[in-house]
């Protein structure tokens, strides 16, 4: 199993980096993990910010020369895990600007003029890995679950992704958020995965 982690967190002294590396962890005591790779946006300096012009079209994003390396990652890996704080109720821009110019037509999905295009990214899984201030129910019962949908429908699934797994850990900035018990949890996901 070939895995792709894609870090989005300014700071490496951040709980985000320590589930980064319990996530290695995790996968370096798994003997089914052939490879890894990961992906620090910020330490990148990937540029989200979109631009179109007379020279840049929308149309021609699936093949743009620069985001070719991250194509290629993409397409290599088996299973890509995201991992990353929630602020505002999502994922940071830093991320959503990955998204935005990587999961193109022509590339992630393909139209077909139906109502949904085909999926061009299938056989592939994801783990999303977020953490958060506010209490872990937030989400659910006050933003009616909208990271999750964004994710999982408006996202993974519209690229022919089904099999999303979430750790979505709130309460992240309290004495009495148990870290450890959190951060071990994920930990032994990956030690056990089987696929």
């Amino acid at each position: 199993m070939k895995t792709l982690i894609i870090y989005t967190h300014p700071n490496h002294e951040s709980l985000s980096y320590a589930f980064l590396q319990k996530t290695l962890a995790g996968i370096g005591d798994n003997p089914i993990i052939e490879d890894v790779q990961v992906l620090d946006l910020y330490a990148e300096n990937f540029n989200p910010v979109l631009v179109f012009n007379a020279n840049k079209r929308r149309r021609d994003m699936h093949a743009d020369p620069a985001l070719a390396k991250y194509r290629e990652q993409l397409l290599w890996a088996d299973k890509i895990v995201f991992v990353y704080p929630i602020w505002w109720g999502r994922p940071p821009a830093m991320l959503l600007g990955f998204i935005d110019q990587m999961f193109a037509s022509g590339f992630a999905y393909r139209d077909k003029g139906g109502l949904l295009p085909e999926g061009l990214l299938k056989g592939k899984s994801v783990v999303c890995i977020s953490t958060m201030k506010g209490p872990a129910f937030y989400p659910l019962y006050w933003l009616g679950n909208s990271h999750k949908i964004l994710m999982r429908k408006a996202l993974f699934q519209y690229v022919g992704i089904k099999k999303v797994k979430f750790f979505e850990f709130g309460s992240m900035e309290s004495s009495k958020g148990r870290h450890e018990q959190k951060l071990n949890k994920v930990y032994h996901y990956f030690k056990a995965l089987t696929s």
